[in-house]
């Protein structure tokens, strides 16, 4: 059976110069960083240059790139890091409705600790006004977390114009930049933001690694304590193996934005214009604002996401309704809910993620799958027929 993989928003194969790089690690380099022998200092010479090229992909600093477990804790380690800092000026938070769930449940369990949270609406293109967070900002603020860009829908949020707002009301900006990082261009210094989580395995490296861009003078209370490693921001004997991984991931990314991506984009157009081609009643949620490249979350009217997965899954090709880390919950998405969908409507979505391993024959087969798929499952659907 052909296998196919439009899922990449969950999660991408490494690329074999990663795995290339990362062996010698296991066998050879297999020094602790932290050690001021041979071996130690090999390792962490391994890390310096991991350290620069993920600080070159967005633009920071070598010195300001905090090397962790991925983008659950740098996004934990952003928020509860200013939170707990910044106690003596206030409690106050904002944050947006369609945040990804390391965002939403570190917040909501601030509320439970005592902190306020502003829950900002997005319009039904999923863009967060920057107005609406000009207004939102009080005196006991502290911090503003906004990603840049939707897990789900794809769409962009301007966080240069929020950076700005923050800067002029000396808040701390955080944004997670999860999903757009290696896919369109980040410089965090036009961006404005304070601090900015990346994760390794969406840019074709491995999973476990991820990063948090600190700027220079942002006080953040450590997660972690223990041997001060990460310049005493994050202890933990170093992950060396997957950092270098980070690393060449890093690089390669960087050097496709202008090749590779242009392409992803082209695909997911074809793909939008192949199924709107082929199946009525079908709708591009977020189409209206800027998206990412590589993402489209596409609404097929009475046909239920579940069994559109289940049913492409069966002819090979793999995509979602959503979040992987909602994968096998019930509720509605909460990106879809908030963007004005009814639950039903909601339920009847498909996220189609690409990356720059996706080709043209990939495309073209899902074109030709899905149209059947949808009819069947149409046909079942007394909606459809009363409709």
């Amino acid at each position: 059976m052909r296998r196919v993989y439009l899922d990449s928003n969950a999660t991408t194969a490494m690329r074999p110069e990663v795995v290339a790089a990362m062996m010698p690690v296991f066998t050879e380099h297999f020094g602790n960083a932290s050690s001021i022998h041979w071996f130690g200092q090999q390792a962490k010479s391994m890390i310096d240059d991991a350290r620069s090229e993920v600080a070159r992909l967005i633009h920071a600093e070598t010195a300001e790139i905090v090397f962790l477990s991925g983008g659950t804790e740098a996004d934990n380690f952003a928020i509860r890091g200013i939170a707990e800092s910044q106690r003596a000026k206030g409690r106050h938070i904002i944050t947006s409705t369609i945040e990804h769930h390391a965002v939403m449940h570190t917040c909501r369990d601030l509320e439970k600790q005592g902190y306020e949270v502003t829950w900002l609406p997005v319009s039904r293109e999923g863009l967060v006004d920057p107005e609406d967070v000009r207004r939102a900002i009080r005196p006991d603020t502290v911090l503003i977390t906004i990603m840049h860009a939707n897990n789900e829908i794809g769409t962009i949020q301007p966080i240069a114009e929020i950076g700005q707002i923050a800067e002029e009301a000396d808040v701390y900006l955080h944004s997670d930049g999860v999903q757009s990082t290696g896919k369109i261009a980040v410089d965090v210094r036009k961006l404005k933001v304070d601090l900015f989580s990346i994760s390794a395995h969406k840019i074709h490296g491995p999973k476990g690694v991820g990063a948090l861009f600190v700027r220079k003078g942002t006080i953040l209370k450590p997660l972690l304590t223990g041997g001060g490693h990460e310049r005493n921001r994050r202890s933990g004997t170093e992950n060396v193996a997957g950092i270098v991984g980070f690393g060449v991931a890093a690089r390669l990314a960087r050097e496709g934005l202008t090749t590779e991506m242009p392409k992803v984009g082209a695909l997911r157009d074809r793909l939008e214009a192949g199924l709107k081609a082929g199946i009525e009643a079908i709708h591009v949620n977020g189409a209206g604002a800027p998206r990412l490249p590589n993402t489209s979350n596409i609404m097929v009217d009475f046909a239920e996401g579940e069994g559109l997965v289940i049913s492409l899954d069966l002819k090979g090709v793999a995509v979602s309704t959503g979040s992987a880390c909602s994968s096998g919950s019930m509720e509605p998405s909460h990106v879809l809910t908030a963007i004005g969908k009814t639950p039903d409507e909601a339920h009847g979505s498909l996220r189609f993620s690409l990356s720059s391993m996706t080709t043209d024959e990939d495309i073209d087969y899902l074109i030709s799958v899905l149209p059947g798929i949808v009819g069947r499952l149409r046909e079942l659907s007394p909606y459809y027929k009363r409709a």
